[in-house]
């Protein structure tokens, strides 16, 4: 079984949806959604604002974005309160790490280190002796400026600002301050940005992690704010966490080769072949007969025990990542408010995994993730051809995509209306 991260004082079980959690704080929900559930009701449509009201009203994490560590420390100890009040353990999200999403649509952060680790501390003095889970910088080691990965490939990310001498080695000793500052609350639990199942390979990402102080941190997490199917983010933390264990980050098997089936059975059921990229548009499983699907051979080549220790966001990823139209757009950004997807399942600290401590709702469900204009002009005037307009900036509401998240919610929401959860 998981284990309990943090003790919300008088915490007790069950929630609106019956699965046993009310530990799990419900941070005020954003303006937009309130005033759509109002527009909703407005014209009619009781049981779509119904599903919204379930959606906002689901446990999900609370974005420090805040740049002044005195205003951090504040925005942070008054959200810690209002959830022990509450009996409920929150999910802060750390996010001002210096060139954030190296100047995309999330651009930010703090400008140098001394800024950053004030920040830090400032955050760390808001938690207190609280009990709080702390996601520690999305993105933060799948996106590191002037980096240099274990494979011999210089990062994409090459701002001109940062001293390409200096700016991996401050990343990673940031990230360690953070974690040790973080952890020196009594009642913390700390995790660090392991990207997604559809992103850096296994051996990158551990030794990524190893760099970063995963080792005195609780773990690690998946799939911020993307749209990875659960089962294979499943997989590829158990790989992260067995990779770790094995030492040796470069011989570590992982999702872009799988190295053909393994065992009789399903090499009968296959036939030969070699080895493929396992597909991220699929559910991944030991027995599938689908060869870009099957994990059978990537298992067989791990033989330590994992012990490091993963949450999973599932905020949007009922129905999985999207698969954009082959040929179409010059970069078709499928991360970016990708159409007809759906909110996934409802956060919880009970797994039943022995490495899998939650499932979160880290990224809040509704906000776009940008100016998406897939690859065919400037953000913020380009419409989205898969919206046709133009999006809202990231972290805005976004009605329409919340239109597609509560409909394909998997499992469904309830819609019934007064939502009394």
């Amino acid at each position: 079984m998981a284990t309990i991260l943090a003790t919300a004082p008088g915490a007790t079980a069950g929630d609106h949806d019956g699965s046993g959690d009310t530990d799990l704080y419900v941070p005020k929900p954003q303006h937009g959604g309130v005033a759509q559930i109002a527009d909703l009701v407005s014209d009619g449509d009781k049981e779509t604002a119904a599903r919204v009201q379930e959606m906002i009203a689901t446990p999900q994490a609370f974005w420090v974005e805040v740049t002044d560590p005195a205003s951090a420390m504040r925005e942070v100890r008054a959200t810690v309160n209002h959830a022990a009040a509450k009996k409920q353990i929150p999910v802060l999200v750390a996010y001002n790490i210096p060139f954030r999403d190296c100047a995309q649509f999330s651009a930010g952060g703090a400008t140098n280190v001394a800024e950053y680790t004030a920040w830090i501390d400032g955050v760390a003095a808001g938690i207190g002796d609280l009990p709080a889970i702390v996601i520690l910088e999305p993105d933060g080691l799948g996106i590191i400026p002037w980096y240099t990965s274990i494979d011999g490939v210089l990062e994409w990310c090459q701002p001109a600002e940062a001293d390409p001498e200096t700016a991996a080695d401050e990343r990673f000793y940031m990230l360690n301050y953070a974690v040790d500052a973080l952890k020196a609350m009594p009642n913390v639990s700390v995790y660090l940005d392991g990207t997604h199942s559809a992103w850096l390979n296994v051996g990158d990402i551990s030794d990524r992690l190893v760099a970063a102080g995963v080792e005195r941190a609780d773990g690690f997490f998946l799939n911020a704010s993307n749209y990875q199917y659960t089962a294979n983010l499943e997989q590829y933390g158990t790989w992260i966490s067995k990779c770790i264990a094995q030492g040796d980050h470069t011989s570590c098997a992982n999702q872009y080769w799988n190295g053909g089936p393994d065992g009789t059975k399903i090499a009968d059921l296959l036939g030969p072949w070699a080895g493929v990229a396992l597909s991220s548009h699929g559910e991944w499983s030991d027995t599938t007969d689908v060869p870009e699907l099957n994990t059978s051979g990537i298992n067989a080549r791990y033989w330590a025990e994992g012990g490091t220790h993963f949450v999973v966001d599932t905020s949007r990823n009922g129905v999985g990542p999207w698969e954009p139209p082959a040929g179409v757009y010059p970069d078709a950004q499928d991360w970016c408010n990708p159409p007809d997807r759906g909110l996934g399942m409802t956060p919880t600290l009970t797994t039943g995994e022995e490495l899998i401590d939650a499932y979160l709702w880290i990224k809040t469900p509704g906000e776009s993730d940008g100016e998406c204009t897939r690859g065919l002009g400037p953000a913020g005037e380009t419409v989205d051809p898969e919206w046709g307009l133009v999006d809202p900036a990231a972290g805005d509401w976004f009605p329409e995509q919340v239109l597609h998240l509560v409909g394909n919610a998997n499992p469904p929401l309830a819609g019934d209306w007064p939502y009394t959860g």
